[in-house]
């Protein structure tokens, strides 16, 4: 059966396009992940939808992906909307402000690291290939930064290295800024570096050694820039020519656009064919912000505290919203949409989530039974499989998917008495939904989140010989060089609150306790 045309709107182009993959039906993506410095928000969550749908969509398709989603925990400054930020490095600010709580900047960074994986697997979103962290790639940043001046892309100053924006002719293409725009964005109020050639020139790397975070360079003491991070960490995973790059609508300018003059000046040519871009999500009709009161993280709604009094009461009653009914309510708005998130959205997203499990039970319990009878739902549901995967082809038309599959869940429930063929076609189209949406049951072992402390529940034989098990394919991976799964299994492990330590004679293991 031949599929849909996979369509997306590369905000490169101003189009919607057909997705055509440089290597046949595999997709290389790059997606920016978070900055670890608090718990991520919905509308943090609703970009990583993005990513993830672009790619459960290319698996229906029978592609292969490769997906990178990075994790910043250095460089990200708090004037981030201007071209070269200023202000506080937001892993330090963090830190000032949560002091008590950690012991250092590594420590917080671990934590919320932990957290959002946590928060990305309960809403059920699909494991990235390569998850890098910035601080773990410094040295390459360091060798970019380098090429970049002795391509004369690049100058130094007694404050750090700058990216010459009048080196590369193409800036601004990305957002349409001009220049005028540009200028706009490099005001503030912080003292500019008077070296710079041009006020839009921004900072590869940071000349300061009393920042917490710091390494040795050809030009002393400092960190790197945020937007040399994602440029390095996407080439060094997927090349210099790869498919796709995802991020949230704020992302664009300064961020995208400067990640593009650094690729094409250290690559020489363009290394990304389309770019994606998840629009801003809004709560019961205003910008979510904490002073509104309607700022939620997501565990702010699927595991509420006593002191979470922001959150409705009716949530904090019943003890949270299940997490895949708050990931079927973030689909309700197409991606590149303004999205109006509200309690209405989510108790109508609960009640359909429930209605899946509710036929799921019903499949299993008439497969349990595997009477005889005639299948009258085979070829509606593929039908209907056919028109959900229609609307994702269509630039990830998720209020449409949901309410094609919908129609599945109508058709199970109206069967009377589901035949063990029947119920077999069902089980099979459930399959194939959840694959392509996510919404029927999770694909991890719980949905609950959990803080990574000794007192997590981690201490069953079972689940030790399941620590044992996962530190096993960790030391397979690394022998046979497979260092990113490597490491996306340590990830794992520290999200279940297991430090992993390398000596010279093996690998150990042991139960973090929270300070």
């Amino acid at each position: 059966m031949s599929h849909p045309t996979f369509r997306l709107y590369n905000t490169l182009t101003h189009e919607t396009e057909p997705v055509e993959p440089i290597e046949e039906e595999h997709l290389r993506f790059y997606s920016c992940g978070p900055t670890v410095y608090m718990y991520a928000h919905i509308g943090n969550f609703r970009s990583f939808l993005t990513a993830d749908f672009i790619r459960r969509t290319a698996e229906a398709l029978g592609w292969d992906v490769t997906n990178v989603s990075n994790i910043t925990d250095v460089g990200h400054l708090t004037q981030d909307d201007l071209v070269d930020p200023g202000g506080e490095d937001k892993m330090q600010q963090a830190l000032e402000r949560e002091g008590e709580r950690f012991a250092n900047i590594y420590d917080l960074a671990r934590h919320y690291t932990g957290a959002f994986l946590e928060d990305w697997r309960a809403l059920n979103l699909r494991e990235p290939e390569v998850r890098p962290r910035a601080t773990e790639h410094v040295t390459d940043q360091l060798q970019a930064v380098i090429e970049l001046v002795e391509k004369d892309h690049a100058y130094t100053t007694d404050q750090g290295v700058y990216f010459s924006v009048e080196s590369f002719e193409d800036y601004g293409h990305l957002s349409g800024n001009t220049e005028a725009q540009q200028l706009e964005a490099t005001d503030r109020e912080t003292v500019e570096d008077p070296q710079k050639r041009d006020p839009r020139d921004f900072a590869l790397w940071k000349h300061d050694p009393e920042h917490l975070m710091h390494w040795h360079s050809p030009w002393g003491w400092g960190y790197p820039g945020w937007h040399i991070e994602c440029s390095v960490m996407g080439m060094r995973y997927l090349g210099d020519r790869f498919d796709l790059h995802t991020g949230g609508e704020d992302l664009i300018f300064p961020h995208h656009e400067c990640e593009i003059a650094q690729n094409q000046a250290l690559a020489g040519h363009p290394v990304v064919n389309y770019w994606v871009h998840t629009r801003f999500l809004q709560v019961e009709g205003e910008k979510m912000s904490k002073s509104a009161g309607n700022f939620y993280t997501v565990r702010d709604l699927i595991q509420p505290g006593p002191d979470d009094t922001h959150v409705p009461a009716s949530i904090r009653q019943r003890g949270g919203v299940d997490p895949l009914a708050l990931r079927y309510a973030l689909m309700q708005g197409q991606y590149r949409k303004p999205f109006n998130f509200t309690l209405d959205t989510l108790e109508t997203a609960a009640r359909h989530v429930r209605r899946y499990r509710s036929v799921s039970e019903h499949v299993d319990e008439a497969l349990a039974e595997d009477a005889e009878g005639p299948d009258p739902l085979g070829d509606r549901l593929d039908a209907i499989y056919e028109r959900t995967l229609a609307a994702m082809c269509d630039d990830l038309n998720t209020p449409a998917a949901t309410a094609a599959a919908l129609e599945g869940v109508k058709a199970i429930e109206q069967t009377d008495r589901l035949s063990g063929a029947a119920a077999r076609s069902a089980q099979d189209w459930l399959t194939r939904t959840n694959d392509l949406l996510g919404i029927v049951a999770s694909e991890f072992e719980s949905n609950e989140p959990h803080e990574a402390s000794a007192d997590s529940g981690l201490g069953t034989a079972a689940q030790n010989d399941a620590i044992e098990d996962l530190l096993a394919d960790r030391e397979a991976a690394r022998a046979d060089g497979e260092y990113a799964r490597a490491d996306a299994i340590r990830d794992t492990l520290d999200a279940l609150g297991i430090e992993v330590m390398d000596r010279p004679d093996g690998t150990e293991w042991r139960r973090k306790v929270e300070l």
